[in-house]
């Protein structure tokens, strides 16, 4: 991913001195592990810690690989030059390739999920301070674009709230999911390798074994946990949508902190537009498109081909690097938001009542009018909102159907702001718990 989308932590995960680093504990583990079966002589795996601080040469490895075209053995290679070739001679005994890049792969994937939920926490935390700050700031709920019925900015980041907090439940199980390790051999079946040493290097890295691998670690392990990425993706995507509409001139219920020296438009000086949860909804983009690929790994020839291999070497970290930083963006736009309730008061009357007319409609029912007449009546009065600028109430009063079914006082009650909001408290025990 570009350094503009990055943050340092996550970048590291996935540089090649990171991935090194994890292929030469693996060997080293495995070692320790076969020379407490007897398989080699201690001596040999006491002498491959020797490189335990050393900062291997990613250019010499490259340099290595350009001949022999093969990057693990471009590293064992490498490994030898530091450690001697009597010693390295029981490196990677009864191993193979992806036992250490499949290894590999999912330790960074660990990491990265860590990293990735500690990013969900800031989100949340933000969240929620912004909904109990506005639990009653009411404004317009609405559907299709269209005014439905009164709501409050504190439902609204409830909602993402909740919204996320399944998301970061996904992403635990998806952590678990991809936490296993295999170190079974060229077709899993550990014929030249012991069951005890895959155990043993697991345990050091903080993995389980995989139950049954071919030559690679199953391929669906990887796909629930793009899926998942791919899923808070929409769900960062969704809450950027909805402040991007907030921020709207003709809306301007809330909009992006707009810091000083900061321009909106090297045309128009006037602008301030919501560039940063635009930007959102294009890394949203960018790690959807994870999801397929990572599924169609999930398809190999026998017990294993490759075709795997170049997708994974792009979206593991490309996925990560930029989800990172969308999250850390998400928490900060929300953290900073700048929310404008008379704004959502004047929007909400802007048509003087209309978006009380299911209130009427339900009291003319209850009065013992047919539900046919009372939608007739309600949306008689409500096309004069709309079409002559009216107002809905006195259009109310002023219909001899409605009145004779209601009285004044009850028309009149049934534009209480109060009916709408009743149950919030109950909505964020729900979401929030009781306390």
């Amino acid at each position: 991913m570009i350094p503009r989308y990055s943050r340092p932590e996550m970048v590291a995960i996935w540089s090649p001195e990171t991935k090194f680093k994890i292929w030469y504990e693996i060997e080293a583990y495995a070692c320790d592990a076969q020379a407490e079966l007897g398989v080699i002589p201690k001596a040999n795996a006491e002498a491959v810690w020797r490189a335990k601080d050393v900062e291997f040469d990613v250019a010499r490895i490259d340099e290595i690989e350009a001949v022999t075209k093969h990057d693990v053995i471009a590293f064992l290679t490498h490994l030898a030059e530091h450690i001697g070739a009597d010693d390295a001679r029981f490196v990677h005994q009864g191993m193979t390739s992806s036992d250490v890049l499949d290894t590999t792969l999912n330790v960074q994937l660990v990491r990265a999920a860590d990293i990735l939920l500690a990013d969900m926490d800031k989100v949340l935390a933000a969240l929620k301070r912004r909904a109990f700050e506005h639990k009653d700031t009411v404004r317009i709920g609405r559907s299709h674009g269209i005014h439905a019925e009164p709501t409050t900015m504190g439902l609204t980041f409830a909602r993402f709230y909740a919204e996320m907090d399944r998301g970061r439940s996904r992403l635990l199980a998806a952590r678990a999911e991809i936490a296993t390790g295999a170190i079974s051999g060229a077709v899993g079946t550990f014929a030249n390798i012991d069951p005890f040493v895959e155990e043993y290097v697991c345990e050091k890295l903080g993995l389980a074994p995989e139950p049954i691998s071919t030559q690679v670690i199953p391929r669906d392990r990887h796909a629930m946990f793009f899926a998942t990425l791919g899923v808070i993706a929409s769900s960062i995507e969704n809450i950027a949508i909805e402040i991007r509409h907030m921020q709207r001139t003709e809306v301007l219920e809330a909009e992006e902190f707009f810091s000083p020296g900061q321009k909106g438009s090297s045309a128009m000086p006037h602008k301030r537009n919501p560039v940063l949860t635009e930007n959102l909804t294009g890394l949203a983009r960018l790690v959807r498109m994870s999801v397929t690929p990572a599924l169609e790994n999930v398809a190999l020839w026998h017990e294993r081909d490759i075709s795997h291999s170049s997708v994974e070497r792009a979206i593991g970290p490309d996925t990560t690097i930029t989800l990172d930083f969308a999250l850390n963006r998400l928490a900060g736009v929300v953290e900073k938001l700048v929310i404008y309730p008379e704004n959502m008061l004047r929007n909400m009357n802007q048509f003087k009542g209309l978006v009380m007319s299911q209130r009427v409609l339900l009291a003319l029912t209850q009065a013992g009018v047919s539900r046919e007449d009372s939608y007739r009546l309600v949306q008689r009065n409500a096309m004069k909102v709309w079409e002559q600028g009216a107002d809905f109430k006195t259009e109310l009063l002023g219909d001899a159907e409605v009145t004779a079914a209601l009285t004044p006082a009850q028309i009149e009650e049934k534009f209480d702001l109060g009916y709408h909001t009743k149950h919030v408290d109950t909505i964020f025990a729900r979401v929030f718990g009781a306390a």
